[in-house]
């Protein structure tokens, strides 16, 4: 497998992670809940400047 190959399984595979993350954190926020650290990460966010679930 090439190097391109390879580069275009991550790039879709790295869409993918960020798509499920949003998904995921949105609900949560939907459900007055805060996301889980490891979506926030995923999004680029950093989990300490995001607010407490009573906050929402």
């Amino acid at each position: 497998m090439s190097t391109r190959t390879k580069s275009r399984f991550a790039f879709v595979g790295h869409a993918f992670a960020i798509l499920g993350a949003a998904s995921a954190a949105a609900a949560a926020v939907e459900g007055h809940r805060r996301p889980t650290d490891r979506h926030l990460r995923t999004l680029g966010i950093d989990p300490v400047n995001f607010p407490s679930a009573d906050k929402f």
